[in-house]
C-alpha cells in the first residue's frame, strides 16, 4: 500500500520495462514454488515403495507373471491365427466366400436352437439373455436374418458391394423398429426406477432400441421421437431397395403396374399360356425368342431385313438390350424353332411335335441335280447336332472393386487438388482389362483443364496407357481409362452362354467379349455387314478370328452358314481343315485366293439373278419363300430351289494378297463389299499391316465396321478407325470396336478361346458331317498357261499392260515402265507380247506404237489372254 500510495502521490506510472520485470519476478517465484513441491513428494511416498513393503513386492511379482503369461498366450495365438490366415489366403476366393456363408448359416441354426426352445438352461439361457438383451422383443428374428445373410453370401458371392449395402439398410431398418418398440414400452433404462432394469429393457427394444431411442426421448416427446425413428427405418428401406428419394413415385408406379396390370399378349391368346413353360423351356416366352430371332424363318416374305428392318438397327447386342425382348411368332416360326432345338440336341416337350412325342425331324434337302446352280449340301446319318456350349471353359469371376481401384481414386483426387481444379471422382466401373473412372466438373470449369493433365495423371497412377474420354457417351462426365493390375479372363464360353447371346438365335451371331462396364458384347455379322480387323503383331487379332469362327461353329449348322477361309500364312487356320461348313479347302496361295474372291463375286451375281427373277430384295425373303414352297421353277427347267446359306469369307492376312495381285483383290473386295449384303455374303478382313497401300481408300469406304487392336503408331490407328485411340491400347485382346453407324468406338476385351477348345469343337463338327467342296471355287492356274506358255508368269502384268494401252490408245514402252513400275526389259517384253497378239502395231523408232484394239473390244481381249 505504501509503495502504491507513494507511486500515486508522485504521479509516476511504472514503465513497461519495470512492469515486465515485475511479471517475470512473479513467474520466477511461482516456478520456484512449483519446483519445491515435487522435491518433497518422493520423501513422502518413499515409505510406500516396494522396497519397504513386502506385500507390494508380492503383488508386483504376481502381476508381472500374469502379464508375461498373457503375452506368451497372445503371441502363440497370433502366430497360429496368422498361419491360418496365410493358408486361407491361398484358398480359392469362391471357397472363402462359401466358408463365410456356411459359417453364418451355422450361427443361424445354433441361435435358433438356443432361443426358440421353451425351456432354456445353461448355454441356451445365456445365449437367449444376450440376444434378447441386445434386440429385445425382436430376438426371435435374429436367426431368420442370419439365415437370409447366409443365403445372400452363398447365392450371390460376386455381389459383395450389394451385400454390404443391404446390410447397412437392414441395420438402419431394424434400429428404427427397435427404437419405436422401446418408446412404445415407456423407454425403460437398464438401471433406475421400478419400471426400469434389464428385464424391462429385454421385453422392449433391447440395448439397441435403448441406444437409438433414449437420446431423443430424453429431450423430445414421444409424438416427435416416433416419427424420427420411422424416418430412420424408411431410410433403411430405401437403402435396401436402392431407391433414391426422388425415385419413390417411380418405384410406386412400377409396383402398381406389376400388381394390377396384366402382361400384353396376342389377341385371342389365353394369359395362362405365357406362364406355363414346358419342360424343355427355361422360362416363359423362351420359344418365342428363339423363333423370332431365327433369321429367315416363320414370317412372310418382305418381313426380313430388307423390307422389315428396324429403324436405327445396330449389329451390336449388349446385355439388357431391347432386342432380346420376347416377341410374337406364328405357328410356322414355332415349328422352325423346334427344328433348331432338335438339331442342337436339346430336350423337348413330349408330344410337342404332334407325332406322339417323336422328335421333329428337319426336312432333308432335295438331292442336287447334275449341274448345280446353288450351294448344295446333303446330310447323311441323321440331323446335325450343334456342339455343347459346356465344352467351352469358363473365365474368371469379375471383381467389382479391388484395393488398386481405391488407390487410383486417391491418386486422381490428389492430382485434381494439386492443380486446383474444381472436379471430383464420382465413381468408377471396373472392366476385365481396364477401369473407367468418372470425373464430374464443377461449374464454369473447362474440360480442357482435365484433358491437359494426361501425362500428370499417368505419372500419378504409374501407368503409361491412360486414355481419356471427354465426355463418356451418355453421361456428363469425363472418363479416365486405366489398365487393371489384376485382369479378368473373358472366356468365349461365358459370352456365348450369356443371356444376350441366348436371346438371339440368328446363325451369324458371334461373341466379341466384354466392354469397360463388364457387359457382354455380341454382334451380328449379317448386320455389320463387313468388318475390318487390324492390329499389331501379338495384339490379339488371331484369337479374335478364332473366336468368330468358333462362334459360327457353335451356333450354326452347315446348311445355314458356309465359309471360305483364306490363310496366306498357312498356320493360323489349318485347325479348321475339313469342317463341313467349308465350301473349299483352306486357301493358302495368294493367287488362288484372288480367284476365290472372283468366284464369290460370281456367286453374288447368281444370287442376285434369283432375287431379281422372283422379285425379292433380300436373301432372307427368298429363303422364306423357298421353305414355304411358294417358288416354282420355270416350265421345262431342271432347277430345284434350295435356301441359300449365308456365305462368310474370312481373309486372315490382306497384306499378302495385296502384294501378289493388288488390282484383282481390290476389285473383288470392293464389289463384294458394295453389293453382297442383300445376297447374304459377308466379308471379314484381317491384317497386321494397317497401311494405306494395304487398306486402300476404296476398301475402307465399303467396310463400315472396324475392330482395332493395339497399334504401334497413331497413323495406323487413323487408318483403321479414322481417329486416334488404338495406339493407347494395352494389347492381349484389348480392342476398340466401331460398329456400323457408331460415331465413337467402344472399348472391349476380346473373348479368349484356347486351342484345345477349338480342337474339341472342330472334332465334334467333323463327326457330324463330312466336308463337301466346290471344285469351281479356285480354278487351277495351269489351264491358263497350257493355252499359251509364252506368257509364263507374266499374265497379270500382261493384262494390266493391255488395259493401259487399249484404254489410253497409246502404245509406249516408257509408259508401261512408269505405270507398272517395271524395268525396261520387262516393259519391252510385254510390248512384244502385245504385238504378237495384234494389240499394237510394230515399232516405228521413237514414235508410239499404233493401237489396233478399240476400247469396246477390251473385255474380249482380256478373256483371250486369260484363256477363257
Amino acid at each position: 500500500m505504501a509503495t502504491r500510495t507513494s507511486g500515486q502521490g508522485s504521479g509516476k506510472r511504472p514503465t513497461p520495462r519495470s512492469g515486465s520485470r515485475t511479471a517475470s519476478a512473479k513467474r520466477s517465484a511461482s516456478r520456484g514454488r512449483a519446483a519445491s513441491k515435487p522435491a518433497q513428494r518422493p520423501a513422502q511416498k518413499r515409505p510406500v515403495a516396494a522396497g519397504q513393503d513386502p506385500i507390494s513386492w508380492v503383488f508386483l511379482i504376481i502381476g508381472k507373471l500374469v502379464l508375461g503369461l498373457w503375452s506368451l498366450i497372445a503371441n502363440a495365438l497370433g502366430v497360429a491365427a496368422r498361419a491360418l490366415g496365410q493358408g486361407a489366403r491361398d484358398l480359392d476366393p469362391a471357397h472363402r466366400r462359401d466358408g463365410a456363408g456356411l459359417a453364418v448359416l451355422a450361427a443361424a441354426i445354433v441361435v435358433a436352437a438356443m432361443t426358440w426352445r421353451d425351456t432354456k438352461t445353461g448355454a441356451a439361457a445365456v445365449t437367449d439373455a444376450v440376444v434378447r438383451g441386445m434386440v429385445g422383443a425382436l430376438g426371435w428374428a435374429v436367426p431368420v436374418l442370419l439365415a437370409l445373410l447366409a443365403w445372400r453370401l452363398l447365392r450371390h458371392p460376386d455381389q459383395n458391394a450389394e451385400t454390404g449395402r443391404m446390410g447397412i439398410g437392414w441395420a438402419a431398418l431394424l434400429a428404427g423398429i427397435l427404437g419405436i418398440v422401446h418408446v412404445a414400452h415407456g423407454t425403460p433404462y437398464p438401471s433406475g426406477g421400478p419400471n426400469d432394469g434389464m428385464g424391462h429393457v429385454s421385453e422392449a427394444g433391447g440395448m439397441l432400441g435403448f441406444i437409438v431411442s433414449a437420446p431423443p426421448s430424453s429431450i423430445l416427446p414421444p409424438f416427435i421421437t416416433i416419427p424420427l425413428l420411422m424416418m430412420l427405418s424408411g431410410f433403411g428401406l430405401l437403402v435396401i431397395t436402392a431407391t433414391p428419394v426422388h425415385r419413390i413415385p417411380e418405384r410406386l408406379a412400377e409396383i402398381q403396374h406389376m400388381l394390377f396390370h396384366r402382361p400384353e399378349g396376342r389377341p385371342g391368346e389365353r394369359p395362362e399360356s405365357a406362364a406355363r413353360p414346358g419342360p424343355g423351356e427355361s422360362k416363359p416366352g423362351a420359344s418365342r425368342k428363339r423363333s423370332r430371332k431365327k433369321a429367315g424363318e416363320g414370317d412372310q416374305p418382305g418381313d426380313g431385313e430388307a423390307g422389315g428392318a428396324k429403324p436405327y438397327d445396330t449389329p451390336v447386342l449388349k446385355e439388357h438390350s431391347p432386342e432380346i425382348v420376347p416377341g410374337l411368332v406364328d405357328e410356322a416360326g414355332a415349328a422352325e424353332a423346334e427344328a433348331r432345338r432338335v438339331r442342337s440336341g436339346q430336350p423337348g416337350q413330349p408330344g410337342q411335335d404332334g407325332q406322339g412325342g417323336q422328335p421333329l425331324q428337319p426336312p432333308l434337302p432335295t438331292p442336287a441335280p447334275r449341274k448345280v446352280e446353288q450351294l448344295m449340301l446333303s446330310t447323311q446319318g441323321g440331323p446335325y447336332v450343334l456342339p455343347d456350349l459346356q465344352s467351352l471353359h469358363q473365365g474368371t469371376a469379375p471383381k467389382p472393386e479391388t484395393k488398386a481401384n481405391r488407390t487410383v481414386v486417391n491418386a486422381l483426387t490428389s492430382v485434381l487438388e494439386q492443380f486446383g481444379i474444381d472436379a471430383q471422382v464420382v465413381g468408377f466401373t471396373r472392366g476385365p482389362t481396364v477401369t473407367r473412372y468418372e470425373i464430374e466438373l464443377g461449374p464454369a470449369v473447362k474440360v480442357e483443364k482435365v484433358t491437359a493433365l494426361t501425362k500428370n495423371i499417368a505419372y500419378a497412377v504409374k501407368s503409361a496407357d491412360v486414355r481419356i474420354l471427354s465426355p463418356i457417351p451418355g453421361k456428363s462426365a469425363i472418363g479416365v481409362e486405366i489398365p487393371n493390375v489384376d485382369k479378368d479372363l473373358v472366356s468365349l464360353g461365358d459370352v456365348l452362354r450369356s443371356e444376350v447371346a441366348q436371346g438371339d438365335h440368328h446363325p451369324m451371331i458371334v461373341g466379341l467379349g466384354k466392354d469397360v462396364e463388364g457387359r457382354t458384347i455380341v454382334a451380328n455379322l449379317a448386320k455389320m455387314p463387313h468388318i475390318l480387323i487390324a492390329g499389331a503383331t501379338g495384339a490379339g487379332k488371331s484369337t479374335c478370328i478364332n473366336g468368330l469362327i468358333t462362334s459360327i461353329l457353335m451356333r450354326a449348322t452347315p446348311d445355314e452358314v458356309r465359309m471360305v477361309l483364306v490363310d496366306p500364312k498357312r498356320v493360323e487356320l489349318n485347325t479348321y481343315e475339313g469342317i463341313p461348313h467349308l465350301i473349299t479347302p483352306i486357301i493358302t496361295n495368294p493367287k488362288k485366293a484372288a480367284e476365290a474372291l472372283e468366284w464369290v463375286v460370281g456367286e453374288m451375281d447368281r444370287r442376285y439373278d434369283d432375287l431379281a427373277a422372283n422379285n425379292f430384295r433380300h436373301i432372307d425373303d427368298f429363303n422364306k419363300a423357298v421353305k414355304a414352297g411358294k417358288l416354282v421353277p420355270p416350265p421345262g427347267s431342271e432347277r430345284v430351289y434350295q435356301p441359300y446359306p449365308y456365305l462368310l469369307v474370312i481373309v486372315d492376312e490382306l497384306a499378302d494378297l495385296m502384294m501378289v495381285a493388288p488390282r484383282d483383290v481390290e476389285d473383288s473386295i470392293v464389289r463384294i463389299t458394295q453389293l453382297a449384303r442383300a445376297a447374304g455374303i459377308h466379308l471379314v478382313i484381317a491384317t497386321q499391316r494397317p497401311s494405306v497401300d494395304v487398306v486402300t481408300g476404296l476398301i475402307k469406304a465399303n467396310v463400315p465396321s472396324r475392330l482395332a487392336f493395339a497399334t504401334s503408331s497413331l497413323a495406323d490407328s487413323r487408318v483403321i478407325l479414322d481417329q486416334p485411340g488404338a495406339e493407347k491400347l494395352v494389347g492381349q485382346g484389348d480392342a476398340l470396336f466401331l460398329p456400323m453407324g457408331a460415331s465413337k468406338p467402344m472399348r472391349l476385351q476380346n473373348a479368349f478361346v484356347s486351342e484345345k477348345e477349338i480342337a474339341d469343337v472342330v472334332a465334334h463338327c467333323k463327326t457330324q458331317m463330312q466336308a463337301e467342296y466346290r471344285e469351281d471355287v479356285a480354278a487351277p492356274a495351269t489351264a491358263k498357261r497350257e493355252i499359251d506358255e509364252e506368257i509364263g508368269d507374266d499374265l497379270d502384268l500382261l493384262i494390266q499392260a493391255a488395259e493401259l494401252v487399249v484404254s489410253t490408245q497409246f502404245g509406249s514402252t516408257s509408259m508401261l515402265q512408269r505405270k507398272l513400275r517395271v524395268g525396261f526389259a520387262k516393259a519391252g517384253r510385254l510390248m512384244d507380247l502385245l504385238e504378237s497378239r495384234n494389240v499394237v502395231g510394230p515399232s516405228e523408232g521413237s514414235k508410239a506404237r499404233e493401237v489396233l484394239v478399240k476400247p469396246d473390244d477390251l473385255p474380249g481381249l482380256l478373256a483371250d489372254l486369260r484363256g477363257d
